[in-house]
């Protein structure tokens, strides 16, 4: 019986220690420290859709053991260059809707309805 105490007193001591130094190797499980209460991690125009270049000057803090650079950095490029290709799209489409628009400043005329409720010719 005596050895078998001794044996487990051992792997708990044993098992504590581990513990520890991994502890203290790996952190308390918190990834990054808490953003102050007051301040936002990054600046996007409030008053104008993002564009490309709003999330290329974006610059994120970096903490000990925070975050991958190269793979955020790649994130951010990719939505910035999707930013670019939507404001491109819309551009285009926008001129192509002023393309086809009437040149008339006249509002269109409703077709008179007869009694059977199809337009009168």
């Amino acid at each position: 019986m005596g050895t078998f105490l001794v044996f487990f007193l051992g792997l708990v001591m044993f098992s504590v220690l581990l513990f520890l130094v991994a502890s203290f190797a790996f952190g308390r499980g918190e990834e990054m420290a808490p953003a102050p209460p007051d301040s936002t991690p990054v600046e996007l125009p409030d008053d104008r859709p993002v564009s490309g270049d709003d999330v290329r000057a974006v610059r994120l803090s970096v903490a000990l053991r925070g975050y991958r650079m190269r793979e955020v950095d790649w994130v951010l490029e990719q939505l910035a260059g999707a930013l670019d290709d939507r404001d491109r799209e819309l551009a285009q489409l926008r001129g192509a809707a002023d393309d086809s628009a009437p040149a008339t400043d006249s509002a269109p005329v409703a077709p008179a309805y007869g009694e059977a409720g199809r337009a009168d010719a």
